[in-house]
């Protein structure tokens, strides 16, 4: 018999009684795979060579805790038809699609009731209230995407639910331009020539903000481009500033320092303006987009800070994050004024010190082990 005869995937196991931990750990694996239960500690998946190799581990694992297990790969079920087996998971998955649309209507009557009370009254949510229900959302949308990922057999309720985040992902979007401040004013457009081998400056510590828009700098617009950090922009003379409040490239409106260097300088490239997506999601924290690469773009970024790199090496290191994303984007590089990445050491060049920018700062230097930075933007 060859694999591709294999239709079934079935796991037979037993835990004993003082292995509750070992079984909470198994159930939660079981339920992320998408499998099903058929009767006591019975349970189908469709096979795959994926599947098939997941679900050995899974039964290692339960031989570790003192269980039994047997996994069965199969071409048919005795005394069940394929649609009757494929009909378990749809119930599965149709009742995972039920809670989720009940928990995102839920989500929808709180936004829709601050939307508005926002209109009549004039109440505002906040910034701590708009993250919090921008987690709510981002919590239902991963939900959804994993939901999605093990749903084998198209389970009735996945369009009601995807319709309802929908709602709740409108309405935000809504919530969040009435809590904007005023609305950007609009400016000419900036000549890439006029800003070639200049020295920018920005807040040390940079976050995702500020390493995206370094990039942007760097890539987009002056390959020569150098880097300094000071609280103080004036300290660093002649540095053009940016992310640093009521400057010209900043937060405007509802935009971040991204997307606002972008818009000044009229870069339209579709893979660029997805980075800038997934920088406003991760930097506003307000959904507006909902880039589902928000979340791993931010974990690395967390990573490299928790690194403790001096503010210089978390650029280096950025750069090659936001190359890497851009090209999995599918940028056109040599069109639209894109430039290549080029060879580290090229980026090293292009980035100052601290002493250049006024006076040497102690957070430059490296941090040691178990301390981190709360800096943001």
């Amino acid at each position: 018999m060859g694999t591709q005869d294999y239709k079934w995937l079935v796991l037979v196991y037993y835990l004993p009684p003082e292995a509750g931990s070992a079984r909470v750990r198994v159930w939660r694996k079981m339920k992320k795979l998408g499998m099903v239960s058929f009767r006591n500690s019975v349970y189908f998946l469709p096979f795959s060579e994926e599947n098939h190799e997941i679900t050995q581990w899974l039964c290692q694992e339960i031989q570790k805790a003192g269980g039994e297990a047997t996994l069965l790969k199969t071409e048919s079920v005795e005394n069940l038809t394929d649609e009757e087996v494929a009909g378990f998971f749809r119930k599965a998955r149709g009742e995972d699609y039920d809670q989720l649309a009940r928990d995102a209507g839920e989500l929808f009557k709180r936004l829709d009731s601050l939307s508005r009370a926002r209109e009549s009254t004039g109440s505002d949510v906040g910034a701590a209230g708009m993250t919090t229900l921008a987690d709510d959302l981002k919590a239902l949308e991963k939900r959804l995407a994993e939901t999605r990922e093990i749903d084998f057999f198209q389970a009735p309720g996945g369009g009601k639910a995807e319709e309802i985040v929908s709602s709740c992902r409108m309405v935000m979007r809504k919530l969040h331009k009435q809590e904007e401040p005023p609305a950007r004013v609009d400016r000419p457009r900036l000549d890439t020539a006029d800003f070639q081998g200049k020295t920018w400056v920005t807040r040390p510590r940079p976050y995702i903000d500020r390493i995206a828009t370094a990039w942007a700098i760097r890539r987009l617009i002056d390959p020569e481009a150098r880097f300094v950090f000071a609280e103080d922009p004036a300290s660093a003379e002649g540095a053009i500033p940016f992310d640093y409040i009521e400057t010209d490239f900043s937060h405007q409106g509802e935009d971040c320092t991204l997307e606002t260097l972008l818009d000044r300088f009229g870069i339209e490239d579709a893979a660029v303006r997805a980075v800038a997506e997934i920088v406003h999601d991760i930097d506003l924290k307000d959904a507006k987009f909902g880039r589902r690469q928000a979340a791993g773009v931010e974990a690395v970024l967390k990573g490299l800070l928790a690194a403790g790199d001096d503010d210089q090496e978390l650029l280096v290191r950025g750069f090659d994050l936001f190359d890497n994303l851009l090209a999995g984007l599918g940028s056109t590089r040599g069109s639209n004024g894109l430039r290549g990445p080029g060879k580290k050491s090229d980026v090293r060049r292009g980035l100052g010190n601290k002493a250049s920018a006024g006076k040497k700062r102690t957070q430059s230097r490296k941090r040691p082990a178990g301390k981190k930075s709360a800096s943001k933007g």
